[in-house]
């Protein structure tokens, strides 16, 4: 596990690494807030790519207490490996959102869906 001054740490170094066009139009940069929040099904949210028109633009949201809660188990290592697909996978939402796409976005809704009929079944059996 990382501390948060590591995990900001760490994002900075992940996002120094990318190729500098993945963050155009980014305005709002990568945030780390510490809060551990859920959707409303009761699952963490990990991470959220944002778009606000008035506002801070375009940002990633990257939540510790989320991380910390999914993840707070694993080594050092492994929980940055985490860190660095969150952040990833967000700006793929970024990069798709700019080109108005919207295949992950899909992709992410079907495979949410398919969890919650998957628990749903689950229920129904126990």
């Amino acid at each position: 596990m990382l501390t948060f001054e590591e995990a900001r740490e760490a994002l900075t170094e992940i996002a120094d690494s990318l190729p500098e066009a993945i963050f155009n139009e980014l305005n709002g940069g990568i945030l780390l807030l510490p809060d551990a929040i859920t959707d409303e099904n009761g699952l963490l949210i990990l991470g959220q790519y944002n778009v606000e028109p008035r506002g801070f633009g375009r940002y990633v949201t990257i939540h510790y207490g989320s991380m910390m809660e999914a993840y707070g188990h694993l080594s050092r290592e492994a929980f940055r490996k985490e860190l660095e697909g969150v952040l990833r996978h967000e700006l793929v939402h970024h990069l798709e959102n700019l080109a108005g796409d919207r295949t992950l976005e899909i992709k992410d809704a079907i495979e949410m869906e398919n969890y919650i009929r998957a628990k749903r079944k689950k229920r129904k059996k126990d």
